[in-house]
């Protein structure tokens, strides 16, 4: 990459203060982030950043308290033993993530999160982790683990781009459309083509890579989303995607 290209990719202009702030919470990062799912949290830091937009990064991990006027939730993968580990704090605050989700507030939730999202997480061994019930779905864990690139067409985003790993199989009840069709790989499970979940204003998904650097289109859904929700517009200008376009080409035709 060479240094033109490498400064216009990563400059970060100041955000313009009349423009305002969004809010970002990240939901466990010290125990739901081993797939480099924070790069999400980065994307759209970045993408404010470049519209003049600011952004605040708060964290809620668990024993913290669950902040105040959040405007955007996003939430990672982590192995099974992580879910345990957030068990309990999850379900303090699972009224809270309830009651977002059904007013509305833009969500990003990945693999792990996207499984404690739903009802139950039945892991292969047969313990239950109990779901909060944002999501009209239940995962159980299966002996195969689906590993590779992933390719879906949505009609909301066009193609999603991304990379799976994960043994739990995830099936949509009525409550929830899916994110997408798979056209390569997995994606929800072994059985019905189906990669994701949508209801209302969340969006759930077992692509990591991160996401959102291949998917532009995911992630201005939910700056435009929270920042209309807060201040009513937002400036959408165009930006250039050129590399993030190279980078969807280059995973499309990579091997599964």
């Amino acid at each position: 990459m060479s240094d033109a290209l490498s400064a216009g990719a990563l400059s970060e202009p100041a955000a313009d203060p009349s423009k305002g702030s969004l809010r970002i919470l990240q939901l466990y990062p010290r125990d739901m982030n081993i797939y480099g799912d924070y790069g999400n949290v980065l994307v759209l830091k970045q993408r404010l950043a470049w519209r003049g937009y600011g952004a605040e990064i708060l964290e809620h991990n668990v024993g913290d308290s669950f902040p105040s006027d959040v405007d955007l939730v996003v939430g990672g993968g982590g192995q099974d033993s992580g879910q345990v580990v957030i068990q309990d704090d999850l379900q303090s605050v699972a009224p809270t993530l309830r009651g977002l989700a059904e007013d509305g507030t833009p969500m990003l939730v990945i693999c792990g999160m996207y499984q404690l999202f739903g009802t139950v997480f039945r892991t292969y061994d047969g313990i239950d982790i109990p779901g909060i019930n944002v999501l009209d779905l239940e995962t159980r864990g299966g002996s195969e683990r689906l590993i590779g690139n992933v390719v879906a067409t949505s009609t909301e985003f066009g193609e999603v781009h991304g990379y799976e790993n994960h043994s739990g199989q995830t099936f949509l009840g009525d409550g929830v459309s899916p994110l997408g069709t798979v056209l390569k790989g997995a994606g929800n499970n072994t059985e019905d083509q189906y990669e994701g979940a949508r209801y209302r204003n969340v969006v759930a998904s077992y692509l990591h890579g991160s996401l959102l650097p291949k998917n532009p289109a995911v992630a201005d859904f939910l700056l435009r989303t929270a920042a209309k929700r807060k201040f009513g517009s937002f400036d959408d200008d165009g930006l250039d995607d050129s590399l993030a376009e190279l980078a969807r080409k280059h995973a499309a035709e990579r091997p599964r």
